[in-house]
């Protein structure tokens, strides 16, 4: 699933995981970028309106991948971790002249991680902690052209499910050993739903100017959690599984805008609020903080009718902040990301290998949290095809 294996970071033992970025190819490799994008050469379900952006005659497919190095610091020690796996897979095709349709498969969040310790004081002993998991969504989405090509309408229904596991293992050490293992899971199956809106604003035949706005209104989502208790050989000792407990998913509002020249630039920005600070975990609404994310990036394209394949690529950069929403012994980190990508046409000139690089650094508060840096690489292709033309035969 697209939810597993995608990291190794410790902070991922709290509260959902790691939150995925949720934009695809170009929007990617441009700080992740999405809101205020619109483009008939990829699928953008950050903002559900978007879908309206494709000719009447399109059929696209979206398939990604990533991989992903990471480093860590906690003052004494470091350590280095390589994972990667399938991100996402989507598609998308008109189902009228002014009504587009997408559906797709990808993640929400990522838990993943193993990590121990070791005190040697009265009483030794060794804990180790894993963690693994995450939450995917299933989604379908329709969008609306409502007035001329410039403002269209759309919204997504999606299936949030996964399971996200922590394990903990404590070995006290005397004359003997004495070894407890204890297993958390949480398990997520619910409906969640993503409205959007886009205006654009044309300044000439070629030039044009889009806001985009998308909100997710809040969610208690429907759970199960386990927590057993077991000893060396693995026979449960306590154990409590528990259905009525709160958990929640935030109101976020996301704001977008774009300048685009066709076949030539792209500029754009994104900004996003996501009230976590009101989100029950364990029936907690204290677990969690409002987590803000701002973003920029732009795409080039040197000569897009030159026949010299270098003069046709879509050369991109970005940049982009966040603060987490997680809160570790009453503290947080930040997290500032750069991204470069390209876009390789392919022969038909209308779908792309698209290729994106980025690097990471999560800035604690505190130095007592880990520090922590990682460079994603992720490649998606984009199969972009005129599968409704009807030839004409004399």
């Amino acid at each position: 699933m697209p939810a597993q294996n995608n990291t190794n970071s410790p902070y991922t033992r709290y509260g959902y995981g790691e939150l995925a970025d949720r934009s695809f190819g170009a929007g990617r490799a441009m700080g992740g970028i999405g809101y205020g994008l619109r483009s008939n050469k990829q699928i953008n379900p950050m903002n559900p309106a978007s879908y309206t952006s494709m000719d009447s005659l399109t059929f696209i497919f979206d398939f990604g991948v990533a991989g992903q190095l990471s480093w860590f610091n906690d003052g004494i020690h470091n350590e280095r971790r390589l994972n990667g796996n399938i991100e996402y897979i989507a598609l998308q095709f008109p189902v009228h002249r002014r009504i587009a349709v997408s559906a797709g498969l990808l993640p929400y969040s990522y838990v993943g991680y193993n990590y121990g310790s070791e005190k040697i004081n009265d009483v030794n002993y060794i804990e180790q902690f894993s963690g693994t998991g995450g939450l995917n969504e299933v989604y379908a989405g329709l969008s609306i052209d409502i007035w001329k090509k410039r403002l269209s309408v759309g919204a997504n229904i999606g299936y949030l499910f996964g399971r996200m596991t922590h394990k903990q293992m404590l070995q006290i050490i005397t004359d003997g050993s004495n070894i407890t293992y204890r297993s958390k899971e949480l398990e997520v199956r619910d409906v969640k739903l993503d409205f959007g809106l886009q205006y654009t604003h044309p300044f000439s035949a070629r030039e044009s100017f889009t806001l985009g706005v998308a909100y997710s209104p809040k969610k208690k989502l429907n759970t199960t959690s386990f927590d057993v208790f077991s000893n060396e050989s693995g026979t449960p000792m306590e154990g409590d599984t528990t259905r009525n407990q709160a958990f929640d998913i935030p109101h976020s509002i996301g704001f977008g805008i774009s300048y685009v020249k066709q076949n030539k630039l792209t500029l754009a920005t994104d900004f996003s609020y996501e009230n976590w600070g009101q989100a029950r975990f364990f029936n907690k609404s204290n677990e969690f903080k409002n987590r803000i994310r701002v973003a920029a990036g732009g795409e080039f394209i040197p000569d897009n009718q030159n026949r010299v394949f270098f003069s046709r690529v879509r050369y991109r950069a970005g940049i982009h902040y966040s603060n987490s929403y997680l809160q570790v012994n009453n503290s947080s980190y930040n997290e500032f990301g750069a991204s470069i990508g390209l876009g390789l046409p392919l022969i038909d000139n209308r779908s792309y290998l698209n290729v994106s690089f980025e690097y990471v650094k999560i800035k604690p508060e505190t130095r007592l949290l880990i520090d922590q840096q990682h460079f994603r690489f992720t490649v998606n292709y984009t199969f972009n095809e005129r599968w409704f033309f009807k030839f004409k035969v004399d």
